[in-house]
């Protein structure tokens, strides 16, 4: 997931360069939910991880 996020983040430098103002903006919306959504999983697996203890 964090892939993806880091490929729209990719996505809207390069139209904000060309000068693609609304393409950028969506890509950079979806990364940066992507990017809330991947670090929100992150910690709940770390936290669960924790909980079960090592085996």
């Amino acid at each position: 997931m964090l892939s993806w996020a880091i490929t729209f983040l990719i996505i809207a430098i390069i139209a904000g360069v060309l000068g693609f103002g609304g393409i950028a903006g969506t890509a950079t919306g979806i990364a940066k939910i992507l990017f809330i959504l991947f670090l929100v999983l992150f910690v709940a697996s770390f936290i669960f991880g924790r909980m079960r203890g090592p085996r």
